[in-house]
């Protein structure tokens, strides 16, 4: 192995391709590795997608190391998918914070960086789990930090840091008894172990190919500057947004109210006004004639952190001033085509598709985000593995108000999308009618177990439909009926009202028919609705309200 002292940015590149290339081959095991014995398990293609949207969006033969990790951490931030994604983006993200500051990356450095990547990824899960990627990560950039010294290479950095980061991988059954019950290692966890050998093995000289095999987009708008010309009027104004650091020689940026922006705006004419205050900064979006008069008001308040400003006419911005402004939107994740159809029917504005085996990334929802045309949007994600990502493409886009409800199955997202009404216009009172909403519902989620599993005590066979109540596996059976049936008759049905049946898309007609009218007979208290969902994976689903 030959010392590496430090590391310049094309060599940064290189060394994070040979992660991404460990990644990809260990892809599908990755996927394979599912506390449930169901053929949902994405963690590999999520953690390949978000690495693999970094490595696109930065550039590979710069000599500026803040630049390159500028690139970097951006690419993977919009590029996130799934839990196990979103919290490898806030790793990356943490360490490049650090190394874009570095004129040079040696040991020190890196292990200062990991460090702010510990701090930067705890911070970003809201009830941090122990025996998952965050454990291993953290346990391994201990060690290692602990280990180099002023002297220390790249390389035994990274040595120290596999070395803690496999033991730790092997420990996770032992912190997390789910995964000791199922007898696998955490998967995000795994994933982390491969990147990091990928990276250390280019580090020793492995060959790694430069050919990405996605190519993220440019995050630039294509601006047609001819559509503005000498002899063109101005017709639809500026799209102005920015960012504003409140100081205390200005205002008391505790007590300062919101007010005071939203009738300045006003009073100057703004149009299409999106502002909102959270600690000492106020985000505002507005569509103005006098960009500079907006400006030099605001300035009355403090400093501004961003500023961007977009002549309407040339097309590129996400509002236009024909397009009347609704007071919010509705952006859902589903998966199937009847599940998408409905959610449409049913008021969302935007259907993004998705679902267990196939997250959508932050940019995904940007996108959607961009099309809605209002000041406030509210987010259902409809998958547990899909929420993390929605909020960080909410944290990202500062163009509307952006509120994620936190639906964790599609059936959680049918019964938000039951109380979204037009004729409440407030999107914090939707949005906590909606996530009360969706915490009522009883969801069953039946599929086939693709390898023998014991899970609390119930036991599947290869081949056997389960059924999955709220996150726990109840039965066993040998139809996805009759296991439909059986976790219906072991739920508390006293205070219910509605059983709502979502079936899959290989569903069979005759069964369907024949479980409807034995759901029917058996609950005869309840309204019984059965609707086509078209979901893969799951042969039906089942909202209980």
């Amino acid at each position: 192995m030959a010392d590496t002292m430090t590391l310049d940015a094309r060599k940064c590149f290189d060394v994070l391709l040979g992660g991404a290339a460990a990644l990809s081959r260990h892809e599908q095991e990755l996927n394979d590795l599912n506390v449930f014995p169901v053929s949902d398990g994405n963690t590999g293609t999520n953690m390949k997608s978000t690495i693999e949207g970094g490595l696109a969006a930065a550039d590979g033969d710069t000599q500026d190391l803040g630049a390159f990790f500028r690139g970097f951490s951006r690419g993977v931030l919009l590029s996130a998918r799934g839990n196990s994604g979103v919290i490898l983006s806030q790793i990356i993200a943490g360490i490049g914070e650090t190394l874009a500051k570095c004129d040079k990356v040696d040991a020190l450095a890196l292990a200062e960086a990991y460090t702010n990547g510990i701090a930067r990824s705890y911070a970003a899960v809201q009830n941090p789990t122990e025996g998952t990627i965050l454990t291993v990560f953290r346990e391994s950039a201990e060690y290692a930090a602990k280990r180099i010294t002023r002297d220390s290479s790249v390389e035994e950095f990274y040595t120290y840091l596999i070395e803690q980061a496999r033991q730790s991988l092997a420990e996770t059954p032992q912190k997390l008894p789910v995964l000791a019950e199922a007898d696998v290692v955490d998967s995000g966890a795994a994933g982390y172990v491969y990147i990091t050998q990928g990276m250390l093995e280019a580090l020793s000289g492995a060959v790694v190919s430069r050919d990405l095999p996605v190519r993220a987009q440019s995050a630039a708008p294509n601006v047609d500057i001819d559509l503005f010309t000498r002899d063109s009027r101005l017709e639809y104004g500026y799209c102005t947004e920015f960012l504003l650091r409140l100081t205390t020689d200005r205002v008391d940026p505790d007590s300062f109210e919101l007010q005071c922006v939203l009738d300045d705006l006003k009073a100057l004419g703004g149009e299409s006004v999106v502002a909102y205050k959270t600690d000492d900064i106020v985000k505002v979006h507005v569509h103005t004639f006098e960009p500079g008069a907006v400006l030099s008001k605001m300035q009355a308040y403090g400093e501004f952190l961003t500023v961007k400003i977009e002549n309407m006419m040339l097309g590129h911005t996400e509002y236009t001033a024909r397009k009347p402004q609704k007071p919010f939107s509705v952006v859902a994740v589903a998966t199937g085509e009847g599940m998408g159809n409905l959610f449409r029917e049913m008021g969302a504005d935007e259907v993004i598709q998705g679902g267990q085996s196939a997250n959508p990334s932050a940019q995904d929802f940007i996108d959607a985000f961009k099309k809605c045309g209002s000041g406030a949007i509210l987010v259902l994600p409809n998958n547990k593995n899909i929420v993390m990502a929605a909020r960080q493409a909410a944290e990202l886009y500062d163009s509307a108000r952006v509120l994620v409800v936190k639906t964790e199955n599609l059936m959680q997202g049918y019964g938000a999308l039951n109380v979204i009404t037009p004729g409440i216009t407030d999107p914090d009172v939707l949005a906590e009618s909606a996530e009360s909403a969706a915490r009522g519902v009883k969801c069953i989620e039946v599929t086939r177990a693709v390898r023998d599993a014991t899970i609390e005590g119930v036991s599947a066979k290869q081949g056997q439909y389960i059924a999955i109540c709220d996150g726990k596996m109840t039965c066993a059976e040998d139809s996805p009926e009759s296991a439909a049936m059986e976790a219906l008759r072991r739920e508390d049905m006293d205070l219910s009202e509605i059983i709502t049946l979502f079936y899959g898309k290989d569903s069979d007609e005759n069964a369907r028919e024949a479980f409807v009218s034995g759901v029917e007979e058996a609950f005869p208290d309840c309204e019984v609705k059965c609707l086509s969902g078209g979901q893969d994976v799951y042969d039906w689903l089942i909202a209980i309200e």
